[in-house]
Formats: C-alpha cells, structure tokens, sequence
C-alpha cells in the first residue's frame, strides 16, 4: 500500500477513535447539569475544538508518543456523581459547577508549576503500582455503574420505560458481541459502530424521545456555574485532580513499552504542563479535564500504528471539526441512553487493566489487605446515599460520600505510611 494512503487510513482510524471517546461526555456532563441543547451544542463544539488541539500538542512537544488526550474517566465519573448527590449536598446544579470549576483552575496551576519545576518524579513515590491497582478498579467499578444507571431511562413518575431500557440493553449486547467476536476491524470500532446503529434505530423507533435541534447559543463562560467558594465541593475536586496526575505516569510508562525505551523526566514534566494547561482552560469551558488516556495502548496494542503522523492529523481534523457550527448542534441530539449503553460495554475493559495490573503481584495475606480494604471500603461508599453524611461538616461531605476518593486516598496512606515488608 501506498505511504501516503497508509498514513491516511491510520489517520482516519485515530480520528474515529478520539470520536468514539469524546462525544459522549459533553453530551452526559450537559444533561446532568441541566443544561438546554444549545448549551450542550456549544459545549461539545469546544470539546471537539480542545481536544483536538490537545493531541496534536502533546503529540508535538509533551511526552511526543501517540497517546489520546481526552477528557478525564475519573474526572468524569466525579462530575456525575457529585451532581447526581445535588439534593443531598443541599446545594443547586450552578453552586456545584462553579465550585467545581474553581478547584480545576486552582489544581491546574498547580499541575503547571510542578511540570515546570521537574516535581513529576516525586509523583512516583505517592501512585504505586499498587495504588495504581487500586485506582483503576474503583475507576472501573465506579463508570460502569454510573453507565448501566444511565442506559436504563425513567418515566416521569420514577419507573422504568421498558421499550427504551431493553434497547438500550440490545444495542450493549451488540457491542459487546462485535468486541469479542467480531474480526479485527469490527472489534476496533465496536463503539463507534454501537453509537452509529444505536442512534439510527433510536431515531426510527421513538420518535416521540428525539430531542430537538438545538439552536445556535452565544457562546458564554462558565456554563456549569461561575466559580464561588464552597469549598467542600473546591477540596474535593481539587483532589481529584490531583490523583488525576497518574493518568499521565501510567500512560506514559506504558507507551514507552512499545518503542523499547525509558521515558524521560522532560517528556513527563511537558506533558503534565500541557494538562495542566487543558485543566485551566476546561473550567470556563464547562468541560471535564484532560488526561492521557490509557485506553489508547489498547488501541495502538491492536492496530499496530506507532508513527506520530497519522495520530497528529487525526487531532486536527477532529479539531477543525468542531469550527462547524452544524456538527455541535447535530451531535447534541445523541440520545444519552445509547451514549450510556456503549460505553457501558467499552469501560468493562478499564476492568481488564486492573487486573492486569496486578500480574507478578506475590498474592499473600498482606497483598490482599492492601488491595481488599481500599476497593471495598470504596465500593461500599459508591452503594450508601450520600444523605447520610449530611451531619458531618459541609467540607467533608461531598470528599466522604466519595468512594473512588476515599478508596484511593486510603491506599496511598497504606502504602506511604505502612512498611508492609516488615509486617
């Protein structure tokens, strides 16, 4: 085949890819905080526009590997669940958004100045393979079930609309099906392929649930909320953030593997700046930060393409994308159930990587402990309605009634404070 078709092929792939991984998330952060379909649409324009842009950057002058930049799992996921705990927290949709913006612009300075400052390899003292594990089962754990809520859809009064449930459940099932069964090509695109169909045969068989075009929005700041000073919800988010930094050493440490080489400090230290860049700019953009995402060696693992190029063009051409104003407004109608069903069956395979893992881990009573505690100390808190913590102080609350939080942060005391090779 022709190098230039080649190099085509591997671009038009990589933009499929960033597709399928990207636009559901303004889509489900617009929804979740009530915004209107204009809202979404001018949302996830800027989306389509930052992401872009963010893997040609990163591409070009961060860790220089072809690693998508995307939108955050653990950010996402911290999205929804401190919106869907609004009422408990007794605090409206906007409060929370704006809090929340003003601990993402606070941590991604912070994730700029230690870039600059060479600080990366201190992070590898604090997120341990096995904090690490740890991170990515209750990533996991915590996505899909935000997911399989979200494919099942209500009926105003609280129950649950059979007709669009159970298509919502078939069109996971496909995905699924194409994912193990299907042939290189199929398994690649399962995602893209369930949103495609899964739209289509939504539009055809509930009309009456198509949401309207939306209509072109002036384009304004801070969609979620303007930023004020609750700082239960500030600390909480800033935090994530924070953990939100070994997106980058995982990534990275991983996709060296590939090339046969050690990553080194500088391409850490540029590419945690460059997020801390996109973390900043998310905030007045309403959007969810960015991470290098580690299902990218997935897809570089199974389509073999480690030459930057293609990954580059792929970037811009998603970012030229959202310069169209009728792409944003299209993509806004994507019926959020379908969008839940896909990713549904895409995140079990986050599942996969925590097991992974955990391979040449030594399993002993002390091995279990550190794994056990912090995965089902955070399970447990995902499970229990986030009410109950009303009597603690504010500032606790939305950090407490965190599982993915909790879990994480008691692993990192384990390993940091427990000498477990003389226990």
């Amino acid at each position: 085949m022709n190098e230039h078709v080649k190099t085509g092929v591997a671009s038009l792939q990589w933009f499929f890819f960033i597709f399928a991984n990207t636009i559901v998330v303004p889509v489900s952060i617009g929804t979740a905080f009530d915004l209107s379909s204009a809202e979404i649409a001018m949302t996830l324009k800027s989306s389509l526009i930052v992401t872009g842009i963010a893997c040609v950057l990163q591409g070009v002058w961060g860790h220089r590997y072809p690693l998508m930049e995307g939108h955050s799992g653990l950010m996402w996921g911290l999205f929804l669940n401190i919106s869907a705990s609004a009422a408990a927290l007794n605090m409206d949709l906007q409060t929370i958004g704006g809090a929340m913006a003003t601990g993402i612009i606070a941590a991604g300075l912070l994730m700029v100045v230690m870039g600059g400052l060479g600080l990366v390899p201190w992070l590898n003292k604090i997120f341990t393979p096995m904090v690490m594990s740890v991170y990515l089962f209750l990533l996991a754990i915590q996505l899909v079930i935000i997911f399989f809520g979200g494919m099942l859809k209500l009926t105003p009064s609280g129950g649950l609309d059979i007709p669009v449930s159970l298509f919502s459940v078939a069109i996971a099932v496909l995905v699924g099906v194409l994912k193990v069964k299907g042939k290189e090509v199929l398994s690649n695109f399962s995602i893209l392929i369930g949103i495609v169909t899964g739209w289509i045969l939504y539009r055809l068989l509930f009309p009456v649930e198509a949401m309207p075009s939306s209509q072109n929005a002036a384009f304004s700041l801070f969609p979620l909320g303007q930023p004020n000073l609750e700082w239960g919800i500030i600390i909480t988010t800033f935090v994530a953030c924070l953990l939100n930094m070994s997106n980058t050493i995982t990534a990275i440490q991983a996709a060296s593997s590939f090339y046969k080489e050690e990553p080194t400090n500088k391409q850490f230290n540029r590419s945690l700046s460059l997020t801390g860049i996109y973390t900043v700019m998310t905030a007045p953009l309403g959007l969810v930060p960015y991470a290098p995402f580690a299902s990218s060696l997935g897809f570089l693992e199974s389509t073999r393409i480690f030459d930057r190029r293609p990954f580059i063009i792929g970037g811009l051409f998603f970012s030229v994308l959202g310069l169209i104003p009728a792409v944003g407004d299209f993509f806004a109608t994507l019926p959020i159930t379908v969008g839940n069903a896909v990713l549904f069956i895409a995140y079990l395979q986050l599942f996969g990587t925590a097991l992974k893992s955990l391979q040449g881990t030594e399993f002993n009573s002390n091995t279990i402990f550190r794994i056990a505690v912090p995965v089902l100390v955070g399970i447990s808190l995902m499970t229990i309605d986030p009410a109950i913590f009303s009597t603690l102080p504010i500032f606790l609350q939305p950090l407490i009634s965190n599982g993915l939080m909790v879990g994480v942060l008691l692993s990192i005391g384990l390993e940091l404070f427990v000498r477990w090779e003389k226990v």
